[in-house]
């Protein structure tokens, strides 16, 4: 399965693929120090440091894939909310991608708040474009007066290529990441593949984290510590447990508990300890301010951000039993963001943090994947002569 990758970043969306047999024929990024990232964990050849605005769509030719994310600024809940006023905002270029290339399938990822209620109109404006790519046959003054030209006239793809579109908003946790990350997928499947796609299901919970930690006990056994006693908890908290027994009986939750911070950096020296790991290095000065007290070790981590005006130090921090807090290292967040441990983040801590704070989980990117590879290679194509459904309602669910 041949892909592109457009909006590259530090490549966990890429790796994760690659990782379920997709081969990247390209990487379009605009960004000098991602794009050094690329060239140390991919091959170098393929890596292009340039704006997705000036690349050539036509030198590629039988991709099966179009992945990317898109930047993330102007709907992030920390930036200005400019949306496609943002000039930031690459969602067209993306589209411009699946329209010439015409892939068998794309998976986009972006930040929760596209789904803001601001940007209703807009983000359904993108997932109809995205739905019907070859419907274009005007210029328009702006993206309001195409968007209703689209539901109006989308009865014409019924004779032409279209893609049933899937958006849905992840929990990371969910799937083995080891933080709580919150992201938008946009995941496109042609109509001639004849199959419907959703999202694979869930593998971890919540549920199953608490049961193991003030149910059974098994978590702190598998780490040699003392259950905690349940009186310094939040009165939410514990009658969620209770709830838990009172449902679940003898019983425990099916699937397998959330990754903790302390599961994930199990065996991980303290970087002020000696050890071997290159980009392990203590940083100095962690200071705790309301909103941003750090991610306590049995518990997955909060969501690693690359901020919208600078890396937010404050939130990529480590908070422990006695209330002191430090900095998270670079090789710790690459742990918590499933990269393998010998993936070569460039540039400075704060580079680094940036460019794993935009990425995708390795382990998310590759679950996701895997679902795609196993319809798109098993897949004798037949273009498809059923017209898609008028309602353009898509659901996020």
């Amino acid at each position: 399965m041949r892909t592109l990758e457009l909006f590259s970043g530090a490549g966990g969306l890429a790796r994760g693929l690659e990782n379920c047999g997709f081969e990247h024929l390209a990487f379009v990024e605009l960004n000098k120090d991602a794009c050094a990232t690329l060239r140390q964990n991919f091959n170098k050849s393929k890596v292009h440091n340039i704006d997705v605005k000036d690349f050539d769509f036509s030198r590629l030719k039988n991709i099966d894939l179009v992945a990317g994310g898109p930047p993330c600024q102007p709907f992030s809940l920390g930036g200005k909310h400019l949306a496609n006023d943002d000039c930031r905002d690459m969602f067209p270029y993306a589209i411009t991608g699946i329209q010439e290339l015409k892939p068998k399938g794309f998976i986009f990822e972006n930040v929760k708040g596209l789904l803001r209620q601001s940007f209703s109109e807009y983000f359904e404006y993108i997932l109809t474009k995205l739905r019907f790519p070859e419907l274009v046959e005007h210029t328009f003054s702006d993206w309001r007066s195409e968007y209703a030209y689209l539901k109006k006239n989308s009865f014409k793809a019924s004779k032409n290529m279209y893609y049933y579109v899937t958006p849905k908003l992840v929990n990371a946790a969910n799937y083995g990441v080891p933080q709580m990350r919150e992201r938008v997928f946009i995941v496109g499947l042609r109509n001639d593949q004849q199959q419907s796609w959703q999202f694979p299901a869930a593998t971890h919970s919540q549920d199953r984290l608490l049961w193991d930690q003030y149910v059974s006990g098994e978590y702190w056994d598998k780490h040699n510590l003392a259950q905690p006693k349940l009186t310094g908890m939040n009165e939410g908290m514990r009658r969620k447990i209770e709830k838990l027994k009172e449902n679940f009986k003898l019983f425990p939750p099916q699937g397998k508990p959330w990754i903790t911070v302390r599961d994930a950096l199990k065996g991980v020296p303290e970087p002020q300890l000696s050890h071997d790991l290159r980009d392990h290095v203590f940083r100095d000065g962690a200071k705790c301010y309301p909103g941003h007290t750090g991610s306590i070790l049995d518990w997955p981590a909060k969501t690693i951000k690359a901020g919208a005006h600078g890396v937010p130090g404050g939130e990529n921090m480590l908070r422990f039993a006695d209330e002191s807090v430090r900095y998270l290292t670079v090789y710790e967040a690459k742990v918590l963001q499933t990269f393998p441990p010998d993936f070569d983040i460039t540039g400075s801590w704060g580079e680094a943090m940036r460019q794993i704070g935009n990425a995708v989980p390795v382990q998310l990117a590759e679950t996701i994947g895997m679902s795609m590879q196993e319809i798109l290679s098993n897949k004798v194509c037949k273009l498809d002569a059923a017209r898609p459904s008028d309602d353009l309602v898509l659901y996020r669910g």
